[in-house]
């Protein structure tokens, strides 16, 4: 699972989930677990073998889709792609037999539901579904992974965009600045650095983190949003993304014998891992992504 959760829902009555405000209650919901949303909606067979991939991170179905084949037929196309995302098959219809049960494949008949309308039914089950396969992925180590993967992703676009910037004719001026600032930069650091090394404190050597490359992107993008007229937003990155990458990559994981807790410890400080700080990291790097896919729009422009 990545930052952004990804769905693929057939219906050849998709319009009405729309209409009747479903599909905007399942974004809202993905935003405040902390995820960027993306439902891929469909309402013919073809189209939804046109697009399916093992990317979904959940797949609805009505079961019973006037489009030449039912949820039977699906369920072989999908498994003969070695897809084996948590899928969700629904029918409005009172005679129907529950297929026997599959490994990561639910069920729902509406009718039997007193009292709540089907696209209701439909729409809660899926944000159950939802529910689920976030607390699946929300084990310290699975977390710690999407951490590190995506921070790389947004470090590689934060690559992209200072080469774009800096190569190109339209802000010589500013690049200039930008150079000389980073190699003062670099002669104070290692000029710092050969008088520890020189003094031999050893102890000293050992605390500082040295974080170069991430750091350094981090000041030339600030320099880049400033001469935008860009709100620089460098700083929070640094403090929200770069600092908890670093302490997720440098961290060992522990078990508290007593309450059977499961936690990173950095240096002395444990990291509490819970439901709200999975929800608060996803919603960081989401906020994040966010602003530097609008930058590279407007730089690369």
């Amino acid at each position: 699972m990545k930052i952004t959760y990804n769905i693929l829902w057939l219906d050849d009555a998709i319009d009405e989930f729309q209409e009747d405000g479903f599909i905007d209650e399942i974004n809202k919901y993905l935003e405040g677990e902390g995820f960027i949303p993306y439902i891929r909606t469909v309402s013919k067979v073809n189209e939804f073998l046109q697009y399916l991939s093992d990317k979904y991170d959940l797949i609805l179905m009505d079961y019973n889709i006037e489009d030449g084949k039912n949820g039977a037929d699906l369920i072989t196309d999908i498994r003969n792609k070695n897809i084996f995302t948590e899928i969700l098959f629904y029918t409005a219809q009172k005679e129907w037999k529950t297929p026997d049960r599959i490994d990561r494949i639910s069920f729902l008949q509406t009718s039997t539901i007193s009292g709540k309308p089907h696209h209701r039914s439909v729409t809660d089950e899926t944000l159950r579904l939802i529910g689920f396969t976030i607390k699946k992925f929300q084990h310290i180590i699975a977390m710690r992974g999407m951490i590190m993967h995506e921070t790389s992703s947004l470090d590689a676009q934060i690559d992209s965009i200072i080469q774009a910037y800096m190569n190109s004719d339209r802000h010589t001026e500013q690049c200039t600045k930008i150079e000389e600032l980073i190699l003062n930069k670099l002669r104070e650091q290692f000029s710092n650095k050969m008088d520890l090394i020189n003094k031999k404190k050893f102890s000293h050597i050992c605390k500082d983190p040295f974080l170069y490359s991430a750091d350094y992107k981090r000041i030339v993008l600030g320099e880049i949003l400033k001469y935008s007229h860009i709100d620089d937003f460098s700083k929070q990155y640094k403090d929200e993304i770069i600092t908890i990458r670093n302490k997720f990559a440098h961290a060992i994981l522990k078990k508290d014998e007593k309450t059977g807790r499961e936690f990173f410890e950095y240096k002395t400080d444990g990291i509490t891992f819970d439901h709200d700080f999975c929800k608060k990291i996803r919603r960081d790097i989401a906020k994040y992504k966010q602003k530097i896919d609008e930058i590279e729009g407007k730089i690369l422009q």
